[in-house]
């Protein structure tokens, strides 16, 4: 379950994301931006990363390394950026439906 706390913490990584690539991406702007495959590529390539992160805390607590806090925050960072991209993924497939429903 996600609290404000972990909530917050998903909108600053993704504020740092997007200012890590603000200078990268302003050439781009002015070439008409990223494509959207790039742009879906980048979120879903940050969740597979928010995964791994997740992965590599369970297995460092098993082995002792960790604590048990660790490893729920980032447990819960992965369910809030898996949760986030099933959202969006529902609302682009809503908006194609209604694409398609539309009379030419």
């Amino acid at each position: 379950m996600a609290t404000p706390t972990v909530a917050a913490n998903a909108y600053a990584n993704l504020a740092r994301m997007m200012e890590r690539g603000g200078a990268e991406k302003a050439g781009q702007a002015a070439a008409g931006g990223p494509s959207f495959s790039a742009l879906v590529k980048e979120a879903v390539g940050s969740v597979m990363e928010t995964g791994r992160k997740s992965d590599a805390q369970t297995v460092a607590m098993a082995s002792g390394k960790a604590n048990v806090m660790d490893v729920v925050t980032a447990v819960a960072e992965t369910d809030v950026a898996v949760s986030s991209l099933v959202s969006i993924r529902d609302k682009v497939i809503q908006a194609y439906e209604d694409i398609m429903k539309m009379s030419i």
